[in-house]
């Protein structure tokens, strides 16, 4: 199976039926009640380790799976006829796996219709919102009980049934979701979210968060296939020994890490080793620190860490995370160069809210493209980025000193994302060098 090649060019990574078995068997210990009842929804290619691992699950408890895709996921996706019912309406599954794009999808989704309805039944929205909130934040006079059911009832349940009505647990993996989106889907769909970490290479194998775990931001304990330890990044200031939680680059060990990478010695030699005892580990790239419970943080990436040139460190990847929640952005890529002190930024905008607020605002435009070049609507959507970066307590060199503006969506078939909708930044960055180019010299 390729690795998506979000970093540069796909790796073949050789796998076993073993190392996905041991995986599949430790999922079936953390998920309760898994059986023949429960109904898979399956829209991701099975290119993708993720939706490989879960449809090896579903027939080995008896299960059903009803295949669709990403564009006709809901009755208002892009290739459903209005009218007509999406793959999730048609099928009512039970559980599903989710790239965090998708998740961000169905949240900008449902705040979309909630504001455009306006009055009474926003104000129902954001109260019961605000209550069930109070009660997963651990308050004891939040929603719980009966008031939790009455709202489920009157306001969450038309939510719930964006995805047919009967979701129970929903399987996230592939990049960090924001605990923003977390949160969201916890409370209007009210199923749990299981955020899980792997990779191609560990056959999705890492770790899992419990059923019950609320906390965001984490991606839990390790599966009962896999061992993690965490090792010493000393050149980006991570270390085991830091305090209040040691923290380092991640590694993964198990039956669930793969023989190495297809025709590629060199680099399996560099990140494949096996130790005294004949255990296999695979060094991830990924840095991570242990809370206190023994729940994995992921924290950053070696490869999207990049030094300004005054000496600060900026992790793209968690700024991108921090600032995609602007209700204006698609999607977005963060670009830091050594011989500049500042960040900047391609920002895909979003098409309705972007046309929305130009006309509250009586700005006059022929086409979107022609909307996303104006000078006011560039400030509004900075002004937006600023806005969520602070949200997310962003140092100031963090935060894109200038951004372009962009009107097409990134697709797969546009080759700029992968098909888990991840960024290739070396692409992203060969096909708009000009645009950076210009945005550092202007």
């Amino acid at each position: 199976m390729y690795t998506s090649g979000s970093t540069g060019l796909p790796k073949g990574v050789m796998m076993t039926h073993r190392n996905v078995l041991a995986t599949a068997s430790a999922v079936l210990t953390i998920v309760p009640g898994l059986g023949s009842k429960d109904v898979y929804l399956a829209y991701l290619p099975l290119a993708h380790i993720l939706e490989l691992a879960a449809e090896t699950i579903v027939p080995g408890i008896g299960g059903s799976i009803g295949y669709g895709s990403p564009l006709t996921l809901t009755d208002t996706s892009n290739k459903i006829k209005k009218g007509t019912k999406g793959d999730a309406s048609a099928l009512s599954p039970t559980m599903m796996a989710a790239v965090p794009a998708i998740l961000d999808r169905v949240r900008d989704g449902v705040r979309k219709k909630v504001d455009a309805a306006g009055g009474l039944s926003k104000k129902l929205f954001d109260l019961a919102y605000s209550r069930r909130l109070s009660a997963i934040n651990g308050n004891w006079l939040g929603a719980w009980g009966l008031e939790r059911h009455f709202w489920n009832l009157l306001v969450f349940k038309k939510v719930q049934a964006i995805l047919g009505g009967r979701i129970r647990f929903i399987l996230s993996g592939g990049a960090p979701l924001s605990g923003d989106t977390q949160r969201f889907i916890n409370i209007c769909l009210g199923a749990p979210i299981g955020q899980g970490y792997g990779l191609t290479e560990t056959c999705a194998g890492g770790t899992f968060s419990d059923y019950d775990d609320t906390s965001v931001g984490r991606v839990g304990p390790p599966l009962p296939c896999s061992y993690i330890k965490l090792i010493d990044w000393a050149e980006g200031g991570y270390l085991t020994s830091d305090s209040p939680m040691p923290r380092g680059e991640i590694v993964i060990g198990g039956p669930n890490v793969t023989v190495g990478y297809f025709k590629n010695e060199e680099k399996t030699k560099e990140v494949y080793k096996v130790d005294e005892r004949g255990m296999s580990w695979f060094y991830t790239g990924d840095v991570g620190q242990f809370h206190a419970d023994g729940c994995l943080e992921i924290i950053d990436r070696k490869k999207d860490i990049v030094k300004l040139q005054h000496g600060e460190y900026v992790s793209l990847g968690k700024v991108e995370a921090g600032l995609i929640v602007s209700p204006y952005v698609d999607n977005i890529m963060l670009h830091a160069d050594p011989f500049h002190s500042y960040c900047v930024a391609i920002v895909v905008a979003a098409q309705a809210a972007v046309e929305d607020w130009a006309r509250k605002h009586g700005i006059n435009f022929g086409d979107f493209q022609e909307l996303c070049q104006k000078e006011e609507t560039i400030k509004e959507v900075y002004a937006s980025l600023v806005k969520a970066a602070k949200g997310v307590r962003l140092e100031k060199f963090e935060i894109p000193a200038k951004i372009k503006l962009l009107s097409e969506a990134w697709t797969p078939e546009s080759g700029l994302v992968t098909a888990a909708l991840k960024l290739k930044r070396d692409v992203i960055k060969k096909a708009f060098s000009q645009e950076l180019a210009q945005l550092y010299s202007s």
